[in-house]
């Protein structure tokens, strides 16, 4: 009978493959034609701007094209120390922040799922996703108050030790583990979410034999939860780390004169230059490399991982 049942699905398929193009496209037009309003967002606000790369190759000023410049721009960038420090910053900065958020998230959720009241988790997951939906511009008002050398509470907890007042954001030492830890309060809730739904998926019979065989908790955790969620965590980790390199909104709020050799990254470089000196060329072409950067780093990942665990996005 299970024979007969693939001999099926194999004629079946053969047959799909012979039908035409146009045939399947009728046969299916309501789905496409559900589909077409998304395909037509998507190639008008991600593939059409897309031309605007070319004025990375233009000495392109506020009143148009003045002149073909090729790889001057990308040239000028390379030779420039306040690009260089800016693209360091961004690396440093989005590498320990996509660590800092696998291990955060990754953890909270485990944490959340050895909760047993179902009232209390839901509590406690609605509580750890609101930061998610503050504006970075509230964030940095109540962080800068909280944080401020005059009336700020966390100076005013330092000082019954005798500890002089710190301007936190205003601290090149201080300034990239603040920005961080705002991060992660942030971000963690909410990216918790696609862990806590794997974990969901692990089969509950395991942990029960592991119990009867007197494994403790913590190597239920390490044998039996992490290999379950394992392609989940990689496949979350590339798509992040696509993303690496996109800060700016977090860093734009919390950034000022005195900590820029530290905050200063990729994206307020390219405002700086693009928006307030109105090169545009030049900030294209800074636009154009960070995007190039975050493909060659997926893509190496990507490599690694199918070489590592065999798995991969791509």
């Amino acid at each position: 009978m299970a024979q007969i049942t693939r001999n099926e699905m194999v004629t079946t398929n053969i047959k799909r493959n012979k039908t035409s193009l146009k045939t399947r496209i009728y046969q299916y037009r309501y789905f496409y034609f559900m589909f077409l309003p998304v395909f037509l967002a998507f190639l008008v606000f991600n593939y059409i701007p897309m031309i605007g790369i070319l004025i990375s190759f233009f000495d392109w000023g506020l009143f148009g094209i003045n002149e073909f410049v090729g790889f001057d721009n990308f040239i000028t960038l390379f030779q420039s120390t306040a690009f260089i420090r800016a693209f360091g910053n961004t690396l440093y900065i989005s590498i320990l922040n996509l660590g800092l958020s696998m291990i955060c998230c990754v953890g909270l959720a485990l944490l959340i799922d050895e909760v047993r009241g179902k009232n209390f988790k839901k509590l406690t997951q609605t509580i750890i996703y609101i930061p998610h939906f503050l504006s970075w511009v509230v964030i940095a008002s109540v962080f800068s108050l909280i944080l401020s050398p005059q009336d700020g509470i966390v100076n005013a907890v330092l000082g019954l030790f005798g500890v002089d007042p710190i301007y936190f954001l205003a601290d090149e030492h201080w300034w990239t583990p603040i920005f961080l830890f705002i991060e992660r309060w942030k971000g963690t809730g909410w990216g918790t979410i696609i862990f806590i739904a794997a974990l969901s998926g692990v089969d509950p019979s395991m942990h029960e034999a592991a119990t009867i065989d007197g494994a403790t908790r913590l190597q239920r955790v390490l044998y039996i939860t992490l290999p379950a969620i394992r392609n989940t965590i990689l496949v979350v980790f590339i798509l992040e780390l696509a993303k690496v390199l996109n800060l700016f909104e977090s860093v734009w709020v919390f950034q000022n004169a005195m900590v820029l050799d530290k905050a200063d990254v990729i994206q307020t470089y390219v405002y700086r230059i693009g928006v307030e000196n109105s090169d545009y060329g030049l900030s294209t072409a800074a636009g154009l490399f960070k995007s190039v950067i975050s493909v060659i780093l997926v893509l190496i990942t990507n490599k690694v991982s199918k070489k590592v665990t065999g798995e991969g996005i791509i």
